[in-house]
């Protein structure tokens, strides 16, 4: 019985400094530019027009800006002006306690915020299931495809960016 309880006490013991190290000790990178893929270049900014159901994107390629041209129910639903607007973007790493999110390459993003002049939406990035649920995963934004999540009465709806060509 002595074994057992020495065992659950070196146990605990163990645990407590795990979750202390993990709150306490253990930093976030702060680089700002965590790959995907550990040690490899960040990709080339995005470039060339992106297109879907609901308007398209248009990517000069300087990493910052791009003409965002909605339909009325992107527009409503992002809460972005509708039509043909000059804007900026940045990929974003999510929510990330304690620090938030973050500016990241693209690869590792899971949200994309996109400004209109005084206007700026957070849009997450992902793919909805067939049972609605939204899944994000690193590179899941290529250099050919940018699949936005927008939510409607509190459901999730894939709006999916793809590089015309």
């Amino acid at each position: 019985m002595k074994n057992i309880k020495r065992i659950i006490l070196a146990a605990a013991v163990l645990l407590a400094a795990v979750i202390f190290y993990v709150l306490f000790v253990r930093s976030p990178r702060d680089d700002g530019n965590y790959p995907a893929v550990p040690d490899t270049p960040a990709p080339a900014p995005h470039s060339g027009r992106f297109v879907s159901d609901h308007g398209s994107l248009e990517f000069n390629g300087d990493g910052s800006t791009v003409i965002i041209d909605l339909d009325p129910e992107m527009a409503e639903l992002s809460g972005l002006p509708e039509g043909k607007q000059e804007g900026t973007y940045t990929f974003l790493s999510g929510n990330l306690p304690p620090h938030g999110s973050f500016d990241i390459r693209y690869d590792a993003a899971h949200e994309i915020r996109l400004t209109v002049g005084d206007i700026s939406a957070v849009i997450d990035l992902g793919i909805v299931t067939e049972g609605g649920t939204v899944q994000k995963y690193l590179q899941m934004v290529t250099p050919e495809s940018i699949p936005m999540v927008l939510y409607k009465d509190g459901k999730p709806a894939a709006v999916v960016f793809e590089l015309q060509k």
